[in-house]
């Protein structure tokens, strides 16, 4: 075979498996032909991402998206296909192509999660959801909306955090997805200073706590994944402080690390919530503690 893939029919022969394998992913398990995966897209306790080895596709049931290997290829390195092809063939000594037939090469793509419709909360199990993240129940209410979605031939009802570009990120006690598209969260109101969160409950936990507090005026920027992190630069350059809320894992270690990188302007307030994976979960403890937290000041 030629070791340089310039098509996406050739890309898309190479194994998925083996693909994942070189980025660093294992299967947590393997039911014949599915191997399931935590999600390369986000942090996850329970493996939502499906390779069907045969078929070579795989689907994220959190994001209710799916596709062949370049369609993962492009999100995964948030790269156009040339530059993935490229990146693809420096690694064609260590893939395999796998033979997939005429039948599953055109498998019709995964049923997308369907938003039904959006309305203020109300309904008491999202209360009781927000109740033990220890989100203030008027906060969830400004920023969020109660969302019944489809997926599949399924219905359900989960708490929506609205992007910019018009899709949701959707919770439950059951339940993480997100409707299509994906993107960033914004919310600009003049401030000199930007507040970066990775997810939109580290968002809403700094505003149940600042609720009745003083707080100078600021802007804040919801990844809603850390893969927008770089690709959100030029916004964060904007302004005179760009203060880093992100996890305490890897992944936010190194977006974090990345941003200190970028100059001054870039600080890191993880140390608020150290111990504890993320600003929600320190609320969380807090909250059972019954202990008053603080915030840094702003400069």
């Amino acid at each position: 075979m030629d070791k340089t893939i310039n098509t996406t029919q050739a890309a898309n022969q190479m194994d998925l498996v083996d693909y994942l394998d070189s980025l660093g992913y294992q299967p947590t398990k393997i039911r014949l032909h599915d191997y399931w995966y935590l999600s390369p897209f986000r942090t996850e306790r329970t493996a939502s991402f499906k390779v069907h080895r045969i078929k070579n596709i795989w689907y994220d049931h959190g994001e209710g998206i799916g596709g062949h290997l370049v369609d993962f290829g492009v999100r995964y390195h948030q790269c156009q296909v040339p530059e993935f092809l490229a990146m693809l063939s420096a690694q064609v000594p260590s893939l395999r192509p796998v033979s997939v037939s005429p039948v599953h090469s055109s498998i019709p793509a995964p049923n997308p999660l369907i938003v039904l419709e959006a309305s203020p909360l109300h309904s008491l199990d999202l209360f009781h959801y927000l109740k033990s993240r220890r989100i203030d129940f008027q906060t969830a209410n400004t920023y969020c909306r109660q969302i019944v979605f489809k997926l599949g031939e399924k219905t359900g009802r989960a708490l929506g955090f609205l992007n910019d570009l018009g899709g949701y990120e959707l919770r439950n006690a059951f339940f993480k997805g997100t409707s299509a598209p994906k993107a960033i969260t914004s919310f600009r109101q003049g401030g000199q200073d930007l507040l970066v969160f990775e997810g939109f409950f580290d968002f809403l936990s700094y505003h149940t706590i600042q609720k009745n507090l003083s707080n100078a005026k600021s802007d804040f920027l919801i990844l809603n994944s850390t893969a927008f992190f770089e690709k959100s630069k030029s916004l964060m350059d904007q302004y005179s402080a760009v203060r880093l809320f992100l996890d305490h894992d890897a992944t936010g270690e190194s977006r974090t690390k990345l941003g200190l990188t970028w100059g001054k302007r870039y600080r890191d307030e993880s140390g608020l919530y150290q111990g504890h994976k993320d600003f929600n979960e320190w609320i969380q403890s807090i909250g059972k503690s019954q202990k008053k937290p603080l915030l840094p000041k702003h400069h």
